[in-house]
């Protein structure tokens, strides 16, 4: 990675600095405004809801002025940028984003998320690298389930190969999941809803971000992928919250 993950490797925190980069300027300078002009070149999809968003989630912790308006240091800047291209070039969740960053705030060297992975099929030696689709046999092996369990997991309409018999690579996470909640004691054929929900939700995306897409021109694609990501992390979130409340409400004597 470039810019600000390229000094990570040995963050110490200098005197009376607690939140990294130490070494950047710490001074509350910059307005919300002129943040987005910032990184706006390397991410064009940032916004000022995106940045306050990321506020929210205490990724960033901006100064404020005596009349409540948000000013930012240059290393305020670095912490979004490292923040949105771990979730552009690694898809890394926030929460494992924020577990990072207080590992850099305390000088240490983040465990950081491997997006290429090697595995072996049928004896030979396979790297994901960026590949988008794999076959079933370097799913199984990514995850640990068996070729009939996740032939059994396609019938039920839970993960779906294209017509060679790839699977997208995102489904390593998902297969790891359904087999957990299996495990757990989950019929998992009740589980084809929660792809239906998820489906429903990126209709609702895809619906909002393709105004954007319709342009055709190679900026306005990559603003609606990454208008798209961004949503994606909302629904997640929402979806988190609202099935917290709804277990919550459980009496003991239906758990």
């Amino acid at each position: 990675m470039t810019g600000s993950a390229a000094r990570i490797r040995d963050a110490r925190p200098a005197a009376g600095v607690s939140s990294w980069p130490h070494d950047a300027d710490h001074s509350p300078e910059l307005s919300i405004g002129r943040v987005v002009e910032e990184l706006a070149e390397e991410f064009p999809a940032i916004s000022l809801s995106k940045v306050r968003y990321l506020e929210s989630e205490g990724l960033v912790n901006p100064a404020r002025t005596g009349a409540g308006y948000r000013k930012y240091s240059a290393a305020d800047v670095e912490r979004l940028r490292y923040v949105l291209a771990e979730q552009r070039d690694s898809f890394t969740p926030l929460s494992v984003i924020r577990s990072q960053l207080d590992a850099l705030d305390a000088g240490h060297t983040p465990t950081r998320r491997r997006v290429a992975q090697v595995v072996s099929s049928e004896g030979q030696t396979v790297s994901l690298g960026g590949r988008r689709a794999i076959p079933a046999s370097d799913l199984a092996d990514l995850t640990g389930v068996d070729m009939d369990t996740l032939e059994r997991y396609s019938r039920l309409g839970l993960i779906t190969p294209d017509l060679a018999g790839y699977f997208p690579a995102r489904c390593v996470h998902a297969v790891t999941a359904i087999a957990r909640l299996e495990c757990a004691g989950v019929d998992v054929r009740v589980l084809r809803a929660v792809r239906q929900g998820a489906e429903r939700s990126a209709d609702i995306i895809d619906q909002t971000v393709s105004s954007q897409r319709g342009r055709g021109r190679g900026a306005d694609r990559e603003r609606a992928r990454a208008r798209a990501i961004e949503l994606g992390d909302l629904f997640a979130e929402l979806h988190r919250e609202m099935l917290t409340v709804a277990v919550s409400a459980l009496s003991d004597e239906r758990i």
